[in-house]
């Protein structure tokens, strides 16, 4: 009996040890996931960043020598038509804007952002007034909803997703025109070989 009083005597002092440890070292965990969520929070709003700066300088105000510094020098591009999964350098991305630019006015207007991991998704207004004919007759003077998703690596733009509600734009204008296009030059190739044809049976009959 006396050898189990002096053991719970000898074990007195390790218990608050133990306890403090213990406390201690949750205190340490709960700060290192605080840490976390504020350096995982502060990455996703400098993505954020990097994905507004790109909409206010190439498609809010005419900055678009500028898109260096929000695309990466070669990206990945998924988006309508022929452009899927396809590998562009960076400057891809001022000579769309560029076209834009050089017919009429743009502007940007923000719906919404999300950002997720090293993704960002915008879901904004692009506002068009053509100042050309050829922006007049392709576009118009329009609106249109516009989502992006972004990959970001680096501070800079490596992924593009990009969904765009062209229904509601002139821009099937663009596919009428090469119908019309094609059509004419299937026309003109039977005209040509008639034309041919009526040239060589006038000379074989003036011979």
């Amino acid at each position: 009996m006396k050898h189990l009083v002096l053991v719970a005597v000898a074990l007195l002092p390790i218990v608050p040890i133990a306890t403090a440890f213990a406390d201690s070292n949750a205190n340490d965990q709960s700060s290192n996931r605080s840490d976390y969520r504020y350096d995982n929070s502060a990455q996703l709003e400098a993505n954020k960043l990097v994905a507004m700066g790109f909409y206010q300088n190439l498609w809010a105000t005419n900055n678009t020598d500028r898109y260096s510094d929000y695309v990466a020098d070669r990206y990945v591009v998924h988006d309508i038509g022929d452009r899927k999964g396809v590998t562009e350098p960076a400057i891809e991305q001022k000579l769309i804007a560029d076209q834009f630019w050089q017919g009429g006015e743009m502007d940007f207007e923000l719906d919404y952002q999300i950002a997720e991991g090293d993704l960002v998704a915008t879901r904004w207004t692009w506002h068009y007034e053509p100042e050309t004919l050829l922006s007049r007759f392709m576009f118009g003077s329009t609106s249109i909803p516009i989502i992006n998703v972004f990959r970001i690596e680096d501070g800079r733009i490596v992924e593009v997703w990009n969904h765009r509600h062209d229904i509601d734009t002139r821009m099937t204008n663009i596919f009428l025109f090469q119908g019309l296009v094609v059509g004419l030059l299937i026309a003109l190739i039977p005209t040509v070989m008639v034309f041919r044809m009526r040239g060589r049976l006038k000379r074989l009959e003036a011979a």
